[in-house]
């Protein structure tokens, strides 16, 4: 450590400071597999240093000048630790740099790179996390940091995203590559759904800026499946691992995270990536080290105009566009100028940045990626933050066009509702999500066969269309899905709502399609309140006017059973029984409270709402 600049009288109490620091390491691993992506480096240290806090540390550090150099020794400490990892080329460190460093007249990247070289690492293990928490210097002297930071490819992590100041600012002006959400949005997110409407604004927000999202502090289950549905790709906290100061104890697979990254797999997301995978282009792609007269040489074999370029791990950094070689193409010594080219440039200097989606990324969403980056030919596909193949504009659009063709044709022709196969995919996925609450409603028309019969199936398509109208109209929320089954059979399943509110949303929706319906029927009938139509049996008797009964089945949150589909048509059934004998047409059934039951025939279900006053709503 170079303590030049440090006071005389500071001198020996700081360099016995570095020797009781010590640095404990975090693993930072793939939402969806386990696989380790880094390890954040955690300063430790004890009162020794004569500091009740670190802040109040570099606080003075800072003052006294010397920040510079204590920054570089922890740096270098670090970074050793780090290079004894055994795979520590294939992950990154991620080191929280003070901001304070940019104010600094001299490029610390430098000292940086000598520490990196003299342990056989490169940029490409490293990302400097600068926290919310500190101010960023103004912005020429950020635009000057980030040119240094630019140059030499350095990824750059804003941590703890959310709780700071100029939030959204810092995200402008850093332009980073990963974005850390602190753990106080993370904590609860599961129940609490203003912190799930800001994270899942963050998340797309970054996706859209090709940045990759962190899920910091994450401690529990139910945490870690709400980061990973709402779009997470990295996750970091106690469910994974402690920090530890012992390396011997990191990982490089993390099980627990794999195997709940193989549970709930959406059959939506799965179908959306068998489209996307029908698609893809496997451009070949070269690593950035190779030699600029090589990656010519390379299109002389390409079909396409296009050569991704990846790093050493794997990730995509960008792609090479044929045409920027077309002045050497051309030329008679084009090869001999590239080869002089060589020795002054490297491959990343003909690069252009190209946005990045992952495999699981909804069909929608890597549209809405794309369009928001101007002139260019498509998008790079990552699986696990690697490079998997190119989805040009056009192969985009077909898989769009694809999908919606697909759910077009499962829309009820009538009533243009989903029909049984998005209705199945969506009670499937509430029965596995574990951690949220989901409501199973299902409508019944009361005496449409006597209506139909009394007035014709064109009168009865009206009312069915009726229906359907109303439902989107009062459901018309993103946390609403609602579906037409076939017939008068019609489903709506609601997340994340309290159950009263979902009860009032159903009587409303009874009493709208009551009142509206009347219009319906002639004058005569709607006085005697009745009609005469023949019985299943063929004999003539009075039916009153249509009605709706409706069953809701409640999934609560939390729960630790996972239903079958079975169940949810066994308990159905019976439901729908016992709803056309109450006064309000609801029968409502909350799952959590049986949910030790081994199975849900309707003999149990009979027997329980005979025994509970059949939890009827009236």
């Amino acid at each position: 450590m170079n303590t030049a600049n440090i006071k005389p009288e500071n001198r020996i109490d700081l360099e016995n400071a570095i020797t009781v620091l010590d640095y404990a390491f975090q693993p930072i691993v793939n939402i969806h597999t386990g696989i380790c992506y880094g390890h954040e480096a955690l300063l430790r240290y004890t009162d020794k240093i004569g500091f009740k806090t670190i802040d109040a540390f570099f606080d003075y550090l800072y003052l006294d000048g010397c920040l510079h150099e204590i920054e570089l020794a922890l740096q270098e400490k670090a970074i050793t630790k780090f290079s004894s990892l055994p795979a520590n080329r294939k992950t990154k460190l991620f080191y929280n740099l003070d901001s304070r460093l940019f104010h600094s007249e001299s490029d610390f990247t430098i000292e940086t790179q000598t520490i990196l070289e003299k342990n056989d690492l490169s940029w490409e293990n490293i990302c400097f996390e600068i926290s919310e928490k500190n101010d960023l210097p103004d912005i020429k002297t950020l635009r000057k940091n980030q040119e240094i930071f630019r140059t030499r490819k350095i990824k750059i992590a804003i941590d703890d995203y959310g709780i700071g100041f100029s939030g959204l600012q810092k995200l402008y002006d850093t332009e980073p590559n990963l974005i850390k959400i602190d753990r106080f949005f993370i904590r609860d997110v599961s129940t609490d759904n203003k912190k799930r409407l800001f994270v899942t604004m963050i998340v797309n927000l970054a996706h859209m800026m090709g940045c990759l999202v962190v899920a910091e502090g994450v401690e529990t289950e139910k945490e870690y499946f709400s980061c990973r549905d709402i779009g997470c790709d990295l996750v970091q906290g106690y469910l994974v691992q402690r920090p530890v100061i012992d390396i011997s104890e990191l990982k490089s697979n993390y099980d627990l995270i794999h195997r709940l990254g193989t549970q709930d797999r959406r059959t939506i997301k799965e179908n959306d990536r068998k489209l996307i995978l029908s698609e893809l282009e496997s451009l070949k792609p070269a690593l950035n080290t190779e030699r600029v007269v090589n990656a010519f040489e390379m299109f002389r074999t390409q079909k396409e105009g296009l050569l991704p370029i990846i790093n050493q791990t794997g990730e995509p950094i960008g792609i090479i566009r044929e045409s920027i070689f077309k002045d050497y193409a051309y030329s008679r010594y084009g090869r001999d100028l590239l080869e002089k080219v060589s020795r002054n440039q490297s491959l990343e200097d003909f690069i252009t940045y190209f946005p990045i989606a992952e495999i699981r990324t909804p069909i929608e969403k890597v549209l809405e990626i794309y369009s928001l980056n101007e002139n260019i030919e498509g998008i790079i596909i990552t699986e696990n933050q690697e490079y998997l193949g190119f989805l040009s504009a056009q192969s985009l659009l077909k898989v769009l066009n694809d999908k919606n063709l697909a759910i077009a044709r499962d829309l009820n022709p009538l009533t243009r509702l989903p029909g049984n196969t998005l209705i199945h995919e969506y009670i499937s996925n509430s029965l596995q999500t574990l951690d949220t609450q989901y409501s199973l409603i299902y409508f019944d028309f009361n005496d449409f066969k006597a209506y139909n019969d009394r007035y014709g199936f064109r009168q009865g398509d009206r009312a069915l269309h009726l229906f359907a109208q109303i439902l989107k109209r009062k459901a018309s929320m993103p946390n609403y899905f609602t579906g037409h089954i076939g017939g008068d059979d019609f489903f709506m399943g609601i997340k994340d709502e309290m159950t009263e509110h979902i009860l009032g949303l159903v009587l409303d929706i009874v009493y709208t399609f009551k009142k509206d319906v009347e219009s319906f029927y002639d004058r005569e009938t709607l006085e005697k309140g009745y009609i005469k139509a023949k019985d299943r049996y063929g004999k003539m008797r009075s039916f009153p006017l249509m009605a709706i009964s409706s069953v809701l089945i409640t999934l609560p949150s939390n729960r630790t059973r996972v239903f079958s589909f079975e169940d949810i048509s066994n308990t159905m059934a019976v439901m729908k029984k016992r709803s056309k004998a109450c006064e309000t047409g609801i029968c409502h059934l909350n799952l959590g409270c049986i949910e030790d039951q081994p199975t849900l025939g309707f003999d149990f279900i009979d027997d329980y709402l005979t025994q509970v006053g059949n939890e009827i709503y009236n």
